[in-house]
């Protein structure tokens, strides 16, 4: 997942150096232009070259759809992969389901995922401003050109990069680690069942700490976020007498963190919705680009009345109260989850 992200990644470091360069140099029509070009480009190699993957059609990947289009690039697939697979072990593929459209609604309104997902969907939508603002602060306050502004983004897309690949490492560490702990709390258990040293007469061991396994690093997240986001206001409500350098690292590290959060979410609401992952992910989605919307259409207001370092402080102070989600979920969430499997 860590590998997959930063791929996604790559355009937020290199789309704003493009884009600066070709409305310096073209205007910001060009923009637009390249965009239609490059989808154009990317649509056709997308229907030569993805194999189809859905299993109710093609199974493990030995059946073959109907269409000469999807036929063709999993023919050419097979031949190729590296991974190992049994091309003979097909099996009845499952049954095609229904598409429930209401699905990332109820997980978004359910008790399970709405305080998760409405705290990372603060802390992206602050993510969000603050890159939203940075091209007015920098020509404004810096006296930069487009070209130079773009350059100025990759800041925060490499540390987005780097924040979803060593993240996706120090989860599956963590996640080891409480695994180990819980096993061996178990087996600790079992020995004492054995030795008659239990009375009880029913016992069960404790349910996999899920919620401490993957949430436990949001806090110092959070909070390293907070304080770039603070950093970043303040240094650009003194500008230019604070160096460019220093908001610009700012950036990075808000990258790095957002994104390292963002994962870490991602990856407990598929954990807990193992079954309607796809619905999970919509419902964070949908509910992040959301705020994001709502935060960056006030972001510039705000700044002009305020000033940039007090409105990004208020930023931060509610990222800090929103910080009371990741709570109920820890205290509550194995509760409820136990609810609704029962």
């Amino acid at each position: 997942m860590g590998i997959f992200q930063a791929g996604l990644l790559v355009p937020v470091a290199v789309g704003p150096v493009i884009g600066g360069a070709l409305a310096g140099a073209f205007g910001w029509r060009s923009i637009f232009l390249f965009l239609t070009i490059y989808g154009a480009a990317f649509l056709a190699a997308l229907i030569v070259l993805l194999p189809e993957t859905l299993r109710s059609v093609v199974g493990n990947g030995a059946g073959m759809p109907a269409s000469v289009m999807g036929k063709y690039p999993l023919t050419t697939y097979q031949k190729l992969t590296r991974v190992r697979w049994n091309p003979d072990a097909v099996g009845p593929p499952p049954a095609k389901k229904p598409i429930d459209v209401t699905g990332p609604f109820r997980i978004l309104v359910s008790k399970l995922a709405a305080p998760i997902i409405v705290f990372l969907a603060i802390y992206y939508a602050v993510w969000q401003m603050s890159i939203t603002a940075l091209s007015s602060f920098f020509t404004d306050r810096y006296g930069l050109n487009e070209t130079k502004v773009g350059l100025t983004f990759m800041a925060n897309g490499v540390g987005s990069m780097v924040g979803t690949l060593i993240t996706g490492r120090i989860l599956d560490m963590d996640y080891r680690r409480v695994k180990a702990s819980h096993e061996a709390k178990a087996h600790r258990e079992d020995a004492e069942i054995e030795a008659g040293q239990v009375l009880t007469l029913v016992v069960s061991h404790e349910e996999f700490p899920i919620e401490r396994a993957r949430l436990r690093l949001v806090p110092l997240f959070s909070i390293i976020q907070c304080l770039s986001i603070i950093a970043f206001g303040w240094s650009i409500h003194y500008a230019p007498r604070v160096h460019i350098a220093f908001p610009i690292i700012t950036t990075f590290v808000t990258g790095w963190t957002a994104v390292s959060t963002q994962s870490v979410i991602m990856t407990y609401l598929v954990d807990i919705f193992s079954d309607r992952s796809a619905a999970a992910s919509a419902s964070l989605n949908l509910a992040r680009c959301l705020f994001a919307a709502g935060g960056t259409s006030f972001v510039m207001p705000m700044v002009n009345g305020v000033g940039a370092g007090f409105a990004f402080t208020i930023c931060a102070i509610v990222q800090v109260l929103a910080l009371s989600g990741v709570a109920v979920t820890w205290k509550f969430g194995a509760r409820w989850r136990r609810g609704s499997i029962g």
